[in-house]
């Protein structure tokens, strides 16, 4: 699969890690899941990562302090 942002590059599978700004929390998930393009490093998120990256994010959001970092495979 060619590279959406850079149209050069090849989508490969990789792991990456994920940041997400929750009002007063951080969230930090590490190894995610994703496709990264070998020229330019634009990453790209499956529609199941992403719903699972949503789902996480709603049960933190309830039990987060300041900041929360998790591993993706634990936390799927």
């Amino acid at each position: 699969m060619k590279c959406l942002a850079c149209k050069n590059g090849t989508m490969t599978d990789s792991k990456t890690t994920y940041f997400a700004r929750m009002g007063e929390c951080y969230l930090i998930i590490e190894n995610v899941p994703c496709k990264k393009c070998s020229q330019c490093g634009e990453e790209v998120f499956s529609m199941s990562v992403m719903e699972r990256i949503d789902q996480i994010i709603a049960s933190v959001e309830k039990l987060a302090g300041k900041v929360c970092v998790l591993e993706y495979q634990a936390a799927a």
